[in-house]
């Protein structure tokens, strides 16, 4: 079946129109975010339960006459794993969803082992996708056919799956927990950017000494210009497992280089002097200019919060195997320390728990305070 796709944004407009008075839009996008160094939304998916239409903002089709439809609460908009997609409209397009529907976070919440759309797809309607297109580059055009289909296929079966999983979660009493779920991640946004040293966000820097994160900040930099100036993502450059070894190991000359067993050959004949120049730079770096790895002081021991702790973590595993949901759906251990820290003594006093949703507090609140206060 041909899908058609939009690539003016007067055919967008239209389709808008169109759309007036549909009660459930199911929604998914494409990006380039393999490929490029700045992603981008390549593909805009939209089903109703009788057509689907692809909307092309590469191509010239501006999606912003949606945003009537997709602001509107009373318009139900089905997404799975919505938060990327979300986050990516506003900042692309400065689109806002209400009356947001997710299938994966209501996959959590019932309890389902897999949460994959192919999984929960072929576990219940036995349909089975074609995934060979999911790390492609939807910024190629024209799309092959395969591709368009693949597209299109992503949000054919939403609807009925989300009507299946509504009811179930009715059934389970556990609609309102996804309705909160939902309003959350409604106003998700990617953040601003930090402005700080890019070693300090790196994994495994931490136990680097400050000339050795002095050297891996000009890796690091001297990375980001290149994959900028080449538009592809850092990690296609250099990847960060070499960058901690060559900063780690600070080798000054290009015998040296060669012995890095993490620098394969292709990459140190590509880019051997720019490392060494790079590596040169940090370690010529005064010793007030070297970035210093922030250190969290060391809690106290406390015996009764431990204990408070072991207690909380007891009950979340006996009722998330009782409502057959995975523990950390139920109540994640951030919480868990955050209540056998601070110790609230009432259902009334978890309002103040920061992080602790209102499904939880009117459930569990209970339960949750009993644990805290009979800890044995």
């Amino acid at each position: 079946m041909s899908v058609p796709i939009l690539t003016t944004t007067a055919a967008v407009s239209a389709l808008a129109a169109e759309l007036q008075g549909e009660p459930v839009l199911a929604v998914d996008l494409e990006a380039d975010s393999m490929h490029r160094y700045r992603e981008r939304v390549c593909l805009l998916q939209l089903s109703t339960p009788d057509r689907t239409v692809l909307i092309d903002p590469l191509a010239g089709a501006d999606p912003t006459p949606l945003a009537g439809l997709f602001a509107d609460p009373a318009v139900r908009k089905i997404f799975h794993a919505a938060d990327y997609d979300l986050r990516s409209l506003f900042r692309d397009f400065r689109l806002e969803v209400r009356g947001l529907f997710d299938t994966m976070v209501s996959a959590q919440l019932l309890g389902e082992e897999k949460i994959g759309l192919n999984d929960v797809l072929g576990k219940h309607f036995g349909v089975t996708l074609d995934k060979r297109f999911q790390r492609a580059d939807w910024a190629l055009r024209p799309l092959p056919a395969e591709m368009v289909a693949y597209a299109a296929e992503d949000t054919r079966h939403l609807h009925r799956l989300a009507a299946l999983f509504e009811a179930r979660l009715t059934e389970l009493g556990r609609r309102d927990w996804a309705a909160e779920e939902f309003a959350l991640l409604e106003g998700v946004r990617f953040s601003a950017g930090d402005d700080g040293p890019l070693c300090l966000r790196l994994k495994g820097a931490g136990p680097l000494d400050r000339r050795q994160l002095g050297v891996l900040e000009e890796l690091l930099q001297w990375r980001e210009r290149e994959a900028e100036r080449r538009d592809r993502p850092p990690f296609q450059i250099v990847g960060n497992a070499i960058l901690l070894a060559l900063a780690k190991q600070t080798p000054r000359t290009a015998v040296a280089l060669a012995a890095i067993t993490e620098l394969p050959e292709r990459l140190r004949d590509r880019y051997g002097r720019d490392l060494l120049a790079a590596i040169a730079r940090g370690l010529e770096l005064s010793d007030s200019a070297l970035p210093r790895w922030p250190k969290s002081p060391r809690p106290e021991r406390d015996p009764a919060a431990e204990a408070r702790l072991a207690a909380l973590k007891s009950w979340r595993r006996e009722k998330a195997a009782k409502l057959a949901i995975d523990p950390g759906v139920l109540i994640n251990n951030a919480l868990l320390e955050l209540l056998a820290r601070d110790n609230p003594a009432t259902v009334a006093a978890l309002a103040a728990v920061a992080g602790l949703k209102n499904w939880q507090r009117r459930t569990f609140g209970a339960e949750l305070v009993g644990c805290l206060q009979s800890p044995a």
